[in-house]
């Protein structure tokens, strides 16, 4: 079962991780692939995992549905901090035992308002891939923000986040 906790957590970590050295990271605009469409803004932050727990629901020690793992951490931009991060991701499949899924539900805290996302993907032996959620909504200066979350783990407590900000 420790194989399962180390690739949810990592999986995780970041907003979904989030978490999870990442090359320098600062913001621009679409980086490699032409123009931004109009309004578009992306957002490239590195999100370091701080705090992470699981919530075994059924007491087994394994992996059932309905478990949830619970991070936080803080955003940076290059090696600037630039906000914190919160995630509840919840065990919805799990089958094959070398497979399972997770919905997440996270928030982005930066200094002119929080950007919400939400989205589900899967996790196998090779780890989560890269995980793309989409961004529900936000407050303040994100109050009408859509758009979505592109994130890649880099470490066990560390992902690169690029978002694709529509305001």
């Amino acid at each position: 079962m420790r194989v399962f906790k180390h690739l949810a957590l990592s999986a995780v970590t970041g907003l979904a991780a989030l978490l999870f050295c990442a090359p320098s990271a600062s913001a621009v605009a679409g980086a490699g692939r032409g123009p931004n469409p109009p309004g578009e803004e992306i957002l490239q932050l590195v999100a370091k995992q701080t705090q992470g727990g699981l919530v075994d629901v059924d007491g087994s020690g394994g992996p059932s549905l309905g478990d949830e793992y619970v991070l936080s951490g803080n955003l940076f931009r290059g090696s600037t901090a630039v906000g914190t991060y919160s995630e509840i991701c919840t065990l919805t499949r799990f089958v094959p035992t070398d497979q399972f899924d997770l919905q997440c539900a996270s928030d982005l805290a930066l200094s002119q308002g929080q950007i919400t996302v939400q989205g589900r993907f899967t996790v196998t032996t090779a780890g989560p891939g890269n995980v793309d959620l989409a961004i529900t909504g936000g407050t303040g200066r994100y109050r009408t923000a859509h758009g979505y979350v592109h994130a890649v783990s880099v470490t066990e407590t560390e992902t690169r986040l690029t978002v694709h900000l529509i305001l």
